[in-house]
């Protein structure tokens, strides 16, 4: 079809799904569906990308252009199929708004940004009171991933996975043959494991980064050495998206100044904000993500020019190179350290999706989120599988950590785990992803933690109470009375 073509009435009611929104992400995912067979209703509120599209991939299957707003509802099959890629916030409910007000009862709207979890919550009551389906998808893999298969989480209503499904299953990626898609709950439950899963890969990324900022200051390996360290470990129990790109990222020379790329990049990360709605929603729930707020808090670090100024040149650690067969052996612990802080940061992330189960009244089956997040995702890694199995076995584990294997592998990383953030102390070298995994390991096995100091303090300026070990019931002491008489609370 042409693009510039005026409105075809003939092509009305025959896309089954459709697509406003044509970024990066919405153009793919629309080239997606089609790909699959799908005939699919694409708009965009500046028109030009919607010719755009028609000009480069309208070859790739069966597209109906709609340049209004009008046009592209009438072109939808009933019941119909709406699918919204937009910049997440007000931009979404002005287009939820618009294009609510031409659909029907029993028609579905789908939001495949990153969108705040409440807010999907929020618009899925409004939408529900008008009859209409509110399903907030999210979807990971990134542009390759939306146009190859995606990694996607929806929410909603169990009708509305019972339309959707089979359509999110065909575009989605698949291991060894299985859809890389699932029901995850009501209402903002597909958003919250999406921000779950974001949250986890600023964790897995630190870590990553902190591992390579040891080897290269620890063991004095180069930029390319270490990219084959990488690649060794992609090949064992290591292996997943993140480590495969490490290695390639590592392994670049910049063409201009021939030196390593890595140097060449400027050392402040950005974020877009998941990270963040991470950490402070496991703040509401009492959730402690400790892994991932300290990669969260790394990359606002890196970013704060002014106060890195301001520490640049004051003393650190000390710097006592390594022979060749120190760095190797401090290879292997850094291996085994990077390892159990992953395990640390994905039992985290898994324990905020049951907290917020229980909070929110979602039935979430935590092996089917191991089992999509297998492919198409960015935290796609081997060890999924075994994560699976767990839950499995288990739909009701509290932690990774209690399952048999898992618990071993971290018994075995002990000494080497310890010693790195040791090491890192000693040097001067900020491991906060490593240490904070390390530390929260620490806290849950520990018999007994300071924080019953925590609570004296709190039932002496605040009259908070307290619990006691020898008898049930709360208690206050009355600090400033003679004797500091006990009474029940």
């Amino acid at each position: 079809m042409n693009a510039s073509a005026p409105h075809n009435p003939a092509a009305d009611g025959t896309a089954q799904i459709g697509v406003t929104g044509l970024g990066v992400m919405g153009r793919n995912l629309a080239r997606n569906f089609a790909r699959n067979g799908y005939t699919v209703a694409v708009h965009n509120r500046s028109p030009h990308r919607t010719h755009e599209l028609m000009k480069e991939y309208g070859d790739e299957g069966a597209f109906v252009p709609a340049e209004t707003a009008q046009e592209f509802v009438a072109a939808l099959e009933k019941p119909r199929r709406l699918m919204i890629m937009v910049q997440a916030g007000p931009a979404t409910d002005a287009v939820i708004d618009e294009f609510a007000a031409l659909m029907e009862p029993g028609d579905m709207i789908i939001d495949g940004g990153n969108a705040h979890f409440a807010d999907t919550r929020r618009r899925e009551a409004a939408l529900r009171d008008k009859g209409l389906h509110f399903v907030g998808a999210g979807v990971s893999g990134g542009e390759e991933g939306a146009l190859n298969g995606p990694s996607i989480m929806p929410g909603g209503s169990a009708e509305s996975y019972a339309v959707l499904g089979p359509m999110f299953e065909s575009v989605s990626a698949k291991v060894d043959g299985e859809p890389c898609s699932t029901h995850i709950g009501t209402d903002g439950a597909g958003h919250f494991v999406k921000m779950v899963h974001n949250g986890i890969e600023y964790a897995d990324m630190q870590l990553i980064a902190e591992a390579y900022d040891l080897l290269r200051q620890v063991g004095g390996y180069t930029p390319a050495e270490i990219a084959e360290i990488f690649q060794r470990w992609n090949e064992g129990r290591l292996g997943s998206y993140l480590i495969e790109i490490t290695a390639e990222v590592l392994a670049h020379t910049d063409a201009e100044t021939g030196k390593a790329f890595v140097d060449i990049v400027t050392d402040a990360a950005g974020q877009k904000g998941t990270g963040r709605w991470t950490v402070q929603t496991a703040l509401e729930l009492g959730s402690p993500v400790t892994a991932i707020a300290q990669a969260t808090f790394a990359r606002a670090s890196s970013s704060q020019g002014d106060l890195r100024a301001a520490y640049r040149g004051l003393p650190g650690g000390t710097t006592p190179p390594l022979s060749r067969t120190e760095a190797d052996r401090f290879t292997a612990q850094v291996e085994q350290a990077l390892y159990a802080s992953k395990v640390i940061a994905y039992d985290q992330g898994w324990k905020m999706i049951q907290d917020a189960a229980t909070e929110f009244g979602w039935s979430i089956d935590l092996a089917a989120v191991a089992g999509i997040w297998r492919g198409g995702c960015i935290i796609r890694a081997s060890f999924l599988d075994r994560i699976r199995a767990a839950y499995t076995a288990d739909p009701g584990l509290v932690s990774l950590l209690g399952e048999e294997r898992f618990a071993q592998e971290i018994g075995d990383a002990q000494v080497p785990w310890r010693e790195v953030v040791a090491s890192a102390a000693r040097r001067g070298i900020p491991v906060p992803a490593f240490s904070a995994a390390l530390s929260h390991y620490d806290t849950l096995r520990a018999d007994r933690l300071p924080a019953a100091l925590l609570q004296g303090q709190r039932d002496f300026f605040g009259a908070h109470t307290y619990g006691r070990t020898d008898r049930t019931g709360m208690f206050h002491t009355h600090w400033s009375r003679p004797g500091r008489p006990e009474t029940t609370a």
